[in-house]
């Protein structure tokens, strides 16, 4: 039987919110006004209020060697920050993690790199971080370049990497210079689809070694591929641990309870201060509010965001994917200049019929190239098995093919 290599018990992690108590906006006579009055009252600091947020909350799980973990669960759910408290990076607030072995973590692009140092001297770096000698690095070198397929530039800056470079070098460091623990975000969603499916057949191969990994993805195809054993976490709470497929099975569920009106969650990549969308609605042609509509039955997403501030090029993105992040179609608006104020974009779709099935939707604005928010996960378009195509239609099997809509058929009898 395998041993335990990571123990963790009654983890919490909380983050104090700090909020200044002051107005959005306010001229310059306000603030020098307001600064005078604190310095007569012999008060410093801005008023502020404070308030504790747990991104984790009383975990208890056991790893064991060999095994290959999925950390699965909505954004904000604290998968990220599960990973920086098993990787060192912050410490927890309460609770005790014991863990046997030597850890490398890849938890976002370029991860342990010094961005003056060339890709040469970061495989160095990295590997004395890890506690490993210059000797064993060297008899890895040629593996770590080979894999990661940037050769022509290891005597480059790696400030001058692409992302996908990056990407490339820091897992093959990462995977290359054993570690008894590895542990992997989604930042493997970076490299391109080749890179990725190289780099799950490599965690497979370290896992055949015994060695342990954890690996935290939007994918499930890709969970489902590479890991045995998941973990699913809510709001910071662990709901399910078991085997990869009843892991996945319970994750998928949580989608499937149809709803009609979805709020749409703030990452911290989302540019509050000019553009963010807040609500997204899933309705019939007739525009009535609907959890789920029938195959062939026309159907329309509507999404209210707010302008903060004047953008000259606005786009908004609208994006359909698989229950298993797969995904299958996208939409844009057109490029158009926007005042600050509240809108509503609707996305119409009377052309093509989908199969049963639960599409996850995409949310993404952008002003002149630039994200401004981007939200996958953000609710559900519920397909039923219900159909309403013509009666001289039919469906034979729904689970044959993505689409049912009819293409111009032409019999003619040749001999």
């Amino acid at each position: 039987m395998s041993k335990t290599i990571i123990k963790v018990e009654d983890l919490t992690k909380e983050y104090v919110l700090r909020q200044q108590n002051r107005e959005r906006y306010t001229a310059l006579r306000d603030v020098i006004s307001q600064k005078t009055k604190q310095v007569l009252k012999g008060q410093f600091k801005s008023p502020s209020e404070t308030e504790t947020f747990q991104a984790l909350h009383n975990l208890n799980f056991e790893i064991k060697q060999g095994d290959r973990v999925g950390i699965v669960g909505r954004n904000g759910a604290g998968k990220s920050t599960l990973l920086k408290v098993l990787s060192r990076i912050v410490a927890p607030t309460y609770g005790r993690i014991t863990i046997e072995g030597r850890v490398a973590s890849l938890l976002e692009v370029g991860t342990g790199f010094h961005p003056e140092l060339s890709g040469r001297e970061n495989i160095f770096l990295n590997g004395s971080i890890l506690g490993m000698s210059r000797k064993e690095i060297k008899s890895k070198f040629d593996e770590i370049v080979a894999f990661s397929e940037v050769e022509r530039f290891l005597d480059t800056p790696v400030k001058r990497y692409s992302s996908g470079m990056y990407v490339r070098l820091a897992f093959s460091v990462a995977a290359h210079l054993e570690p008894e623990i590895l542990i992997v975000d989604e930042v493997l969603a970076v490299g391109d689809a080749a890179f990725q499916r190289k780099c799950l057949g490599k965690m497979k191969d370290v896992s055949g070694e015994g060695r342990t990994i954890l690996f935290v993805s939007h994918n499930m195809e890709a969970v489902q591929k590479l890991c045995n054993t998941g973990l699913m976490l809510q709001q910071g709470k662990l709901v399910t641990q078991g085997t990869i497929e009843t892991v996945v099975k319970k994750y998928l569920e949580a989608y499937q309870n149809a709803e009609s009106h979805f709020k749409i969650p703030m990452t911290e990549s989302t540019r509050k201060e000019i553009a963010f969308a807040e609500e997204l609605i899933v309705e019939n042609s007739a525009g009535r509010e609907v959890s789920e509509v029938a195959i062939g039955e026309f159907w329309q997403i509507r999404i209210r965001f707010k302008v903060v501030s004047k953008v000259d090029q606005f786009i908004i993105a609208l994006g359909l994917s698989s229950s298993l992040d797969m995904p299958l179609q996208t939409t844009w608006s057109r490029p158009q200049k926007l005042e600050p104020g509240v809108y509503e974009a609707l996305f119409v779709n009377n052309e093509l019929s989908f199969t049963e099935g639960h599409y996850r939707l995409v949310v993404g604005l952008s002003n002149e190239g630039d994200v401004l928010q981007y939200v996958e996960g953000v609710g559900i378009l519920s397909i039923s098995d219900v159909s309403v195509l013509p009666e001289n239609s039919s469906v034979v099997n729904t689970k044959s093919g993505l689409l049912v809509n009819q293409l111009q058929t032409i019999i003619t009898k040749i001999h």
